[in-house]
């Protein structure tokens, strides 16, 4: 037997067939091979009916097990997205999205990646080529025609998980490449692959124009029209979306998108919208709002009017999940527990150094009342003052008898206005009543209830509506991404870096 034909439930709505042509020996490269042509992830087991109790789900521990030319098989993940508390509710709607992506949706990139099969011949070639390369260590000299397969193959695979793999995605293509087929290493190469990388990186070049013809979302916002400028932003991923711009699933036409959003309009008025119904729907219009928001960059009141739904604590945290694939309100807040105490130690220091002058007003609050809140709030106030940044545009305090919000919110493109009552204590909001959300000068998020939970959804918000970071706090913003959120960690610039660094000999 040589092929094995699958039934595999992601599911109860996502139910899949697969064939295999090639039966993999063992149940972990089974997961590998599911996991890549499915898009799935987290972690998860294998359960298959056995036909000797009747087609009862038995745990899949063995491929001998599988019964012979076609199996019915159950995922099931043994890591749920974690239910979100305060104000955000449960996302129970969204852990079937992420658990089991629909078709339109891009995968995690593999560790390691998988070599797909090339076509019989091309595989007969590189069959006799690898026993030679194993007998006297010959390599294969490639013909034009079974590298331009070996190209396209793998060009396609790419194409499934992102359209603009970055430096390290080569690699680990070309390195996996060589690995499963050491007769294609390069002699004169230390490394075995390094030409490799650079003809995946045409062929790619030239694969996304064949995906921009065939009306690719992620690749046709990113085209160029006549007369455009080359200084002109590419739209593409720059803070590790994974679903950046993801084509819409299976069956999701143009036309049911917009009715579900008008569904979805009608929903939002009533005086007890239906939360499941929302997320549901919010789930089915997210490859179109995305569309809308990256390509068309609307301005925030015409977001508010056409997706008014999205602008909940809720629906922040579920969109973030969408595109992130990350917890928002976890994943934040769990990274900033974690540093608080180096931060502030890290505080006094600079402090008692006379470096940073102003940390000590902040540090000062925490003298009269030191609760777990005010070390969190002190914590991400601190940062760009330790940073150097201005902050003044982006974080602004309201005293609840002062100024008017129109006045106090003016010149504001996006940041938090905090909510306070009586006088600050050296600029520091020791009873916060309120956080509001703000976004070109309008309000679009407000009853947040304290500063940490506000700068998560400040967070939320960027990636939402794709919004560069306020330049006069990019590095603040960059340090919440890549070191407390550990989104693309590997990426810092080296002023971040050096502060990981710095926090490390704290740790240790």
């Amino acid at each position: 037997m040589s092929t094995l034909l699958l039934r595999v439930i992601v599911s109860p709505q996502e139910i899949r067939r697969v064939t295999l042509q090639t039966i993999p020996p063992s149940v972990d490269e089974l997961r590998t091979t599911l996991r890549n042509m499915l898009g799935l992830r987290g972690n998860f087991i294998l359960q298959f009916e056995d036909p000797d109790f009747g087609n009862e789900l038995c745990n899949l521990t063995d491929m001998k097990d599988l019964p012979t030319e076609r199996a019915t098989l159950k995922v099931l993940f043994t890591e749920p997205v974690s239910d979100s508390t305060l104000d955000t509710a449960s996302l129970s709607s969204l852990t079937s999205s992420i658990g089991s992506p629909s078709s339109g949706d891009s995968p995690e990139w593999p560790d390691p990646f998988v070599i797909p099969d090339f076509s019989h011949d091309v595989e007969l070639q590189l069959r006799r080529a690898n026993d030679a390369y194993a007998s006297n260590g010959t390599v294969m000299t490639i013909s034009k025609s079974v590298k331009s397969e070996i190209l396209d193959r793998l060009a396609d695979t790419i194409s499934k998980i992102t359209a603009y793999p970055s430096k390290d995605h080569y690699e680990s293509v070309a390195k996996a490449l060589v690995s499963k087929h050491p007769c294609l290493s390069e002699p004169g190469s230390g490394k075995g692959w390094f030409c490799w990388v650079f003809s995946l990186r045409f062929k790619m070049g030239n694969y996304r124009q064949r995906m921009m013809a065939a009306g690719c979302p992620e690749v046709v916002v990113n085209k160029r029209k006549r007369g455009e400028g080359r200084s002109k932003p590419i739209k593409k991923s720059k803070k590790g979306e994974i679903h950046y711009l993801p084509e819409p699933p299976e069956g999701q036409t143009t036309v049911k998108s917009e009715k579900d959003r008008e569904t979805m309009l009608l929903e939002v008025q009533k005086r007890d919208p239906d939360l499941q119904l929302l997320g549901e729907l919010m789930t089915a219009t997210f490859s179109q709002r995305r569309q809308e928001i990256i390509g068309d960059e609307p301005l925030i009141s015409a977001v508010m009017d056409r997706w008014p739904a999205l602008f909940s604590q809720r629906q922040i945290s579920a969109e973030f999940s969408r595109i992130v694939t990350k917890d928002l309100l976890e994943s934040f807040l769990d990274g900033l527990d974690a540093l608080v105490p180096s931060l502030l130690e890290l505080y006094k220091a600079a402090a008692a150094s006379g470096r940073r002058v102003t940390l000590s007003s902040v540090l000062n609050c925490l003298q009269k009342e030191d609760t777990n809140q005010n070390r969190r709030t002190a914590t991400l106030l601190g940062l760009p003052r330790y940073l150097s940044e201005d902050s003044s545009d982006i974080i602004r305090m309201c005293d609840v008898h002062g100024e008017t919000l129109d006045v106090i919110m003016k010149g504001m493109q996006l940041g938090l206005l905090i909510g306070h009552e009586g006088p600050l204590q050296d600029e520091f909001p020791l009873e916060v009543f309120s956080v509001v959300l703000v976004v070109e000068e309008k309000i679009i998020l407000h009853g947040i209830s304290d500063v940490s939970t506000g700068f998560a959804m400040l967070m939320g918000a960027i990636y939402c509506l794709n919004l560069e970071y306020p330049r006069k706090m990019r590095y603040s913003f960059e340090f919440v991404q890549r070191v407390m959120m550990k989104i693309q960690p590997d990426q810092c610039s080296a002023r971040i870096h050096g502060l990981r660094n710095k926090l490390l000999r704290y740790l240790l």
